[in-house]
């Protein structure tokens, strides 16, 4: 247990933190098993990919995901988009 102020706001900061990145990162997790899915499923995701680029953004933006990883997901998943 934190015994100063600071340690005790730090902590507190730390589990609101804590939940909010966890939360975001499953909500783009399951857009992108989603997508995947509807994918695998042979549905036409053309229009689906600009709201899915956007989360993705957003989320490199609040450090969810590296801007690097975001990159690479969105690259890859519009290459699986083009050729389906």
């Amino acid at each position: 247990m934190a015994n100063h102020k600071s340690a005790l706001k730090k902590s507190k900061q730390d589990l609101v933190r804590r939940s909010r990145n966890r939360a975001g990162k499953s909500r783009l997790r399951t857009a992108l098993k989603k997508y995947r899915a509807a994918l695998a499923g042979g549905e036409n995701c053309t229009d689906k990919l600009p709201g899915l680029v956007s989360l993705i953004d957003t989320s490199a933006k609040k450090g969810f995901i590296h801007r690097n990883t975001a990159n690479r997901l969105k690259s890859k998943l519009s290459k699986q988009t083009l050729s389906s």
